[in-house]
């Protein structure tokens, strides 16, 4: 089975626990992790959502939180095309595409959005919008959420010649959220249609709408960055295209690995420029850097 789970909420309430466990230990014990599933009585407003169970255990008046009370909408967007079957290690050393990283880190992510009553919805991106939910935070939802990741993290087949148009796909995007929501994009930004101009427009029409946005740029530093192979003949197959060409990787590693410096560089300049959250993402060192990033976030937006 691809993967080192079958049940990705499973997945995701082991990495959150863990991560949570690890902050105590760290120097970022301080840092609010708890999750209230009620909030105070406020004197004057209806009684009738009081926990009464609750006030008996500890004499204090706590309303239970429906839907319509969240505190943050979120819509989590995972980049599904050929090249994000790239395969690294991930934190344990195990293989894993960038694609999975993505789906376990948003997994993770789901998870802790539940725990803290905030809404979410989904929305998957290749050539096309392949799913889009709007956010909610029923439990339902949530395990609509995960058995659609778990359709796409159990494939075994690695799609080829799946291209994205990034640009034109976050503009639709964009206008189909119409509540002001925190949108984080999972993407290794390898659009073959989409100009760099034309991706930056898509992103500022985000922050335009009003929304908050992190962009989680997934990689594999050693092969995709730095172009870590043996100086002999390779075959390279681009994963979007099926297009290949036999080379030495010696031959051009200089240029390449300063051609993609340059890209993700002006890429993280322009974040900086619309105000938007650029996270690198390599996908050889784990999870807690991603779900560090999405709980500063989410302290500053509420």
């Amino acid at each position: 089975m691809p993967g080192r789970f079958g049940n990705l909420e499973l997945l995701a309430r082991q990495v959150v626990e863990g991560f949570i466990t690890g902050m105590h230990k760290s120097p970022f014990h301080g840092f609010s992790v708890e999750f209230a599933e009620h909030r105070i009585y406020n004197p004057g407003e209806s009684t009738r959502h009081i926990d009464w169970k609750l006030y008996a255990r500890s004499e204090k008046l706590f309303v239970k939180r429906f839907e319509e009370e969240t505190n943050l909408r979120c819509q989590i967007v995972i980049d599904t095309s050929s090249s994000m079957y790239f395969k690294g290690k991930n934190g344990e050393g195990n293989p894993s595409t960038k694609l999975n990283f993505a789906i376990e880190c948003a997994s993770a992510i789901i998870y802790l959005l539940r725990k803290q009553r905030d809404a979410v919805g989904l929305s998957l991106l290749s050539n096309q919008t392949d799913l889009h939910t709007a956010a909610r935070s029923s439990s339902v939802h949530h395990k609509m959420l995960y058995s659609h990741l778990n359709k796409i993290y159990n494939t075994e087949k690695e799609q080829l010649n799946v291209t994205t148009n990034t640009a034109e796909l976050l503009h639709l995007l964009a206008e189909k959220i119409h509540k002001r929501s925190l949108v984080i994009i999972f993407s290794d930004m390898m659009d073959n249609e989409a100009s760099p101009d034309a991706l930056f427009s898509a992103l500022q029409h985000l922050k335009h709408n009003k929304h908050e946005v992190v962009l989680f740029h997934v990689y594999e530093k050693d092969k995709e960055l730095e172009f870590s192979y043996q100086s002999r003949p390779f075959r390279f197959i681009d994963m979007e295209t099926g297009e290949s060409v036999r080379l030495n990787p010696g031959d051009l590693k200089e240029k390449y690995v300063q051609s993609m410096r340059d890209y993700y560089h002006r890429l993280r300049l322009k974040c900086m420029q619309y105000k938007i959250d650029f996270v690198p993402s390599d996908i050889n060192e784990g999870y807690e850097k991603v779900l560090l990033n999405f709980l500063v976030k989410r302290s500053k937006l509420y």
